[in-house]
């Protein structure tokens, strides 16, 4: 599949990455032996960018993921990490002093002397103007901690105020067919200023699969249970934050639109990397089979413009009122 640049760090991703939370058991149990097939087929794919944090099964996907590549030295993998959410979520937990103490714990499960990207966490929206902050962060790249840094927001306004700062390399933001409000101001902006975008929640949590409908459940130790109102974290990480319901309707007209060869799945990762400005999009897998499908949604033919227009439409009548002016 194609790659694409992150500028201001000269590395290479792969239009369709691999976002690594479902391994660190938040989407229900992974046995290790489970998630490291995950990553070969991914990695057997084409895939060259993971994503991962440290909260993450409390550690799990990363020393998961170190496990792998200590396996596939010859790999050539950029590997992408967060930090912030082992505090309380008050701007004075985000001190340098933190930050190389989370940045050692991370180092430690990947492996690695220096990490390739690692990003604030969805931090307090004050955090994203702070002066001290970004200067913690270029002392961590100036003492070769890590190679760059970037943000993981939930708003685009965190977005557009963390995108003045000059060392930002990437900005990751939930953009999906279900979440279209980066593409207005963000994307552009970053692309202008040469920095990444990384889109998550590619697929709503599962719901752009097409395959859900209202009577389905989810295990109890799985956000889709029990962060669908946004009880222990930001709504709109769970479901891209529309209600289930009409989530599930608006899906299956969604599906209706996947063109011959493309699953609905595939057709809204394509949607994405089909996005101008758009470095990478980081699908989640259970299995080698969803790893391989979603890889090759980034080597599909471009989306018909008719197909483009139908999507849009769809958003507008269905999704916009529910979330285009909440983030």
């Amino acid at each position: 599949m194609d790659e694409r640049e992150f500028s201001r760090l000269g590395r290479q991703a792969s239009t369709v990455g691999l976002g690594t939370w479902q391994l660190g058991a938040d989407w229900g149990d992974v046995e290790e032996r489970d998630a490291l097939a995950v990553l070969d087929a991914a990695a057997e794919a084409g895939v060259t960018f993971f994503d991962t944090a440290d909260v993450y099964g409390d550690g799990r996907s990363e020393q998961i993921i170190a496990t792998y590549l200590r396996g596939r030295p010859d790999a050539r993998i950029m590997v992408a990490t967060k930090m912030g959410r082992r505090l309380d979520q008050i701007p004075e937990n985000y001190v340098l002093d933190n930050f190389r103490i989370w940045n050692d714990r991370s180092r430690r499960n990947l492996g690695v002397d220096r990490l390739d990207l690692v990003q604030l966490h969805c931090p307090p929206t004050a955090v994203y103007g702070s002066d001290e902050l970004y200067d913690a962060l270029d002392t961590l790249v100036a003492e070769e901690r890590i190679a760059g840094y970037g943000v993981s927001v939930e708003t685009c306004e965190e977005a557009l105020t963390a995108l003045t700062r000059p060392g930002l390399a990437s900005v990751q933001i939930i953009l999906n067919p279900f979440r279209t409000k980066p593409l207005e101001r963000v994307v552009p902006t970053a692309a202008a200023a040469g920095v990444g975008i990384i889109a998550r929640v590619p697929l709503a949590s599962g719901l752009l699969s097409g395959k859900y409908t209202k009577d389905t459940t989810f295990a109890a130790n799985d956000h889709r249970t029990f962060n669908r109102h946004g009880e222990a974290f930001d709504q709109g990480e769970t479901f891209a934050g529309v209600d289930f319901a009409t989530g599930v309707e608006a899906a299956q007209e969604f599906a209706a639109l996947a063109p011959e060869g493309l699953t609905p799945a595939q057709t809204a990762l394509r949607w994405i990397t089909q996005q101008p400005g758009v470095t990478t999009v980081i699908p989640g897998a259970r299995s080698p089979e969803q790893a391989r499908a979603n890889a090759a949604a980034g080597a599909a033919a471009p989306l018909s413009e008719e197909t483009l227009t139908a999507i849009g439409e769809l958003y507008d009548r269905r999704i916009r009122g529910q979330v285009h002016g909440r983030w």
